[in-house]
């Protein structure tokens, strides 16, 4: 033990639960085959910490204390329940397994995406896959999740426990499947990367990490499929991100956009990475939808490094984005975009037309595009209704402060 003290030991466990808690249950759930089960075992762990920690001191590798109480308490729970001899040898070999966590960061790290591969299988519901992974392998709460997908938190909940049951009464094993399955599994994969990379796009305490530790999952799925096109596109259009983020804010911390970003803290490292993988994936097979995503941003970044207006071409990528993956993100990113080209009507007609998506109702994105739509078009009454919306739904306070500061324009 290193370091005592309340308000340390809940900061240190608050930071492992953000940055670990995926490794964890990874790592626990793969070795008993039982995600929820992994999961009750955490928990206790982690109320644990919160009692010890603070009058022993924070131990040295948080991440194997943890792992040792929640293997701990799986051992409670076999003897409670007597299980047969058979079984017990298997617990005991766990237990040798876990008490040497501490120096097994790397095969954490394997079975996480075993894990994520094993979410992904076809004796899963389509619809749990990807918030299947989100939340036990990249520790986002079902409530995250459901804003991510448009549904509400206990309509998410209740199918992820039905996923985690199946996976359970089938023993669906926590394998990275053989490359001729890669493929077939990878769609769920990608949307979970990308879900938690855009979390991690978030002004939150630990969003950076989340987002680092989605470019990093990213980069093993190129390599473990290297002539698979997407997986190119997916870690292209993070990293086009990525190297913005410095840009973000201003030194006064207040949210910056895009076009107003000062382009000479962009990371050109990062931009050419991008665009070196998104060559490669449009040469190696068909487009998909993160090789659209990526050539948008590809475009944002051109226009902004060349000053030369490119609204035209973004549209039309847009275009076929809707054919590929339509949603209703996709039609309001088009909306925008049609505002630049000067289609108003065109982009008010969509506008009016998600409004009667429900959906739409606690989405910022939504309130925060007609919010700038209406004020474009002169009408300040609605801009301002809706830049007050979008102010409610924001969590960023750089990014409220920037909605507040663009209503008080419209009203002006």
């Amino acid at each position: 033990m290193t370091v005592s003290g309340s308000s340390v030991a809940r900061g240190v466990a608050e930071r492992v639960a953000r940055e670990s808690y995926g490794r964890l249950v990874a790592y626990l759930g793969g070795r008993l085959g039982d995600i929820a089960s992994a999961e009750d075992a955490l928990a206790t762990a982690f109320l644990t910490a919160l009692e010890k920690w603070p009058v022993d001191g924070v131990p040295d590798n948080p991440d194997a204390w943890l792992l040792t109480i929640a293997r701990r308490r799986k051992l409670d729970d076999w003897r409670r329940h007597k299980v047969k001899a058979k079984s017990a040898d298997h617990l005991a070999l766990i237990t040798e397994e876990l008490s040497t966590a501490a120096e097994m960061d790397e095969e954490i790290a394997d079975r996480r995406l075993a894990l994520m591969f094993a979410c992904a299988h076809p004796g899963i519901d389509v619809s749990a896959r990807t918030p299947l992974i989100l939340q036990t392998v990249l520790g986002l709460t079902a409530a995250d999740i459901g804003a991510r997908f448009l549904v509400s938190p206990g309509a998410m909940g209740q199918r992820l426990v039905r996923a985690k049951a199946r996976i359970r009464d089938e023993k669906i094993p926590f394998l990275v499947p053989e490359k001729e399955e890669l493929s077939h599994r990878l769609p769920p994969v990608l949307a979970s990367i990308y879900a938690a990379y855009t979390s991690g796009w978030m002004d939150i305490d630990g969003a950076e990490a989340l987002g680092q530790e989605a470019i990093w999952l990213a980069s093993v799925v190129v390599s473990l499929l290297p002539q698979e096109p997407e997986p190119k596109g997916l870690l292209a259009l993070m990293l086009y991100t990525e190297a913005r983020r410095s840009s973000r804010r201003g030194p006064d911390g207040a949210f910056v956009p895009l076009d107003s970003q000062d382009v000479g803290l962009w990371d050109r490292k990062q931009l050419r990475l991008a665009e070196g993988l998104l060559r490669e994936a449009n040469a190696n097979g068909p487009t998909g939808r993160y090789q659209i995503e990526a050539a948008i941003q590809s475009a944002h970044v051109a226009r902004r490094l060349s000053g030369i207006s490119n609204w035209q071409a973004v549209v039309s990528l847009y275009d076929v984005l809707g054919r590929i993956a339509p949603s209703p993100v996709v039609t309001l990113n088009r909306c925008v975009a049609l505002m630049r080209i000067g289609q108003v009507d065109a982009a008010l007609d969509d506008i009016h037309a998600l409004a009667r998506d429900p959906r739409m109702a606690d989405y910022l994105p939504y309130w925060t595009a007609r919010a700038q739509i209406c004020a474009d078009l002169g009408r300040h009454v609605e801009a301002a209704e809706a830049f007050t919306i979008a102010i409610g739904l924001c969590w960023s306070e750089a990014e409220r402060r920037h909605l507040e500061e663009q209503r008080s324009k419209v009203l002006c």
